[in-house]
């Protein structure tokens, strides 16, 4: 890889699936070709984008819900640009490839075609098909590859069609990319970026909604972080890359259509920090990825009911930010986790570990997990709601906590 890229002139350095809103929006909604929904992460959606044959539904705001809220006015007339999720990944790759000739992508259909979510439409033909390189059905060998190109001095960022694909390269990503810096002494760095869609998405079975956080939390040398809205997708996209480690970053196959306005400027955000998204007094609830939509669902009824609860997207799962937890854990007192990894084993597991270790003479109240079952998911819509923490269950567990 190193040499077909140095033989185009690249430098090397010396070292569809959509979630079902029709309940929340009152509307129908049948994805197609031609039309699809789009969620705002502010809470608003627009629904029907079919050349007139649908109609937006009426919305009733259940998204997203702030301490002051007020209704978003105005969109039009704010700074900077209107993106889809996975369209803020593509823009994060294509300023990083633009400023770095080192960066390149490689994974099944990544070239030409443009992903199987989109993510890397037009690279191909922006920056040629040895930087968006299309390879066959093998992940063991093209993540093994990404490694190896790594050593050489470029930046890969390796695209699994979906998540539970890479189990196949586990041993790669395991021995080779988190272990090659320590075992080489030194001598090698890997700055590689592994990227793909997963959870459970809509009706995709069990083998196609792996949660692989708790696979790969284990792993020493890897950074792993979790996007939830355009404006921290990009942002972590940027930082992923121009990190000297070999970072993970985990998205959500429902959040692809998830549409934030953006900054015009460049920004990188940091791959240790969490962010507040709702500050409170009550309890504080620590979530990631798609479980930040079920919480914040959750938060409208809470605020209703008189709760004031403090939500922090951990983002970072790992290392965690002990520092943003510990001074909300040392506010309110109370702590419960949401997550939509499997209770065994998982990020909440190992959060509720850190926070006991470190907060324990701060809580009042026992730290509550809420996870998904220990069951492969279900194909069958019904039964797979079951299996995922629903707002509800969220709020039931505020009211235990704050007794």
């Amino acid at each position: 890889m190193a040499s077909m890229l140095q033989a185009i002139g690249v430098a090397s350095a010396p070292s569809g699936l959509f979630p079902d809103h029709s309940s929340k929006f009152g509307v129908s909604v049948s994805p197609s070709p031609h039309s699809f929904p789009v969620i705002r992460s502010d809470g608003r959606a627009n629904l029907g984008l079919t050349h007139g044959s649908c109609k937006a539904g009426k919305l009733i705001t259940k998204a997203v819900a702030t301490k002051g809220e007020s209704a978003a006015a105005g969109t039009s007339s704010k700074p900077g640009h209107e993106l889809l999720l996975f369209e803020a990944l593509r823009e994060g790759l294509e300023e990083e490839m633009e400023r770095d000739p080192r960066v390149c992508i490689m994974g099944e259909d990544v070239g030409h075609y443009g992903g199987s979510y989109k993510v890397s439409k037009g690279l191909a033909e922006k920056f040629g098909d040895l930087r968006v390189l299309d390879t066959p059905i093998a992940e063991n060998s093209f993540t093994g590859m990404a490694v190896g190109a790594a050593m050489t001095g470029l930046r890969p960022v390796v695209e699994g069609m979906n998540m539970g694909f890479l189990l196949l390269a586990f041993n790669q990503i395991s021995d080779n990319c988190g272990m090659l810096h320590y075992t080489s002494g030194g001598q090698f760095t890997i700055p590689t970026v592994i990227r793909g869609p997963g959870g459970v998405g809509r009706q995709l079975g069990a083998e196609h909604s792996q949660r692989l956080e708790s696979y790969f939390q284990s792993i020493p040398g890897i950074q792993m972080v979790a996007c939830s809205t355009p404006y921290n997708a990009k942002g972590l996209m940027k930082a992923a890359i121009r990190s000297e480690n070999p970072v993970v970053l985990f998205e959500h196959v429902l959040l692809y259509n998830l549409k934030e306005r953006i900054p015009d400027e460049e920004y990188v955000l940091s791959l240790e920090e969490a962010e507040m998204v709702r500050p409170g007094e009550h309890v504080t609830i620590l979530t990631y990825s798609r479980m930040r939509y079920h919480v914040m669902q959750a938060v409208k009824t809470l605020v209703n009911k008189g709760y004031d609860p403090e939500v922090i997207d951990i983002r970072s799962l790992k290392p965690f930010d002990l520092y943003t937890i510990g001074n909300s854990v040392k506010k309110t007192h109370r702590v419960l986790i949401v997550e939509e990894c499997m209770r065994t084993g998982g990020i909440g597991a190992s959060l509720t570990a850190a926070i006991n270790e470190n907060f324990h003479d701060y809580l009042d109240a026992p730290i509550i997990c809420l996870s998904s079952q220990d069951v492969p998911t279900p194909y069958a819509g019904t039964l797979e709601n079951w299996t995922v923490v629903q707002p509800p269950q969220i709020v039931t567990a505020v009211e235990q906590l704050c007794q």
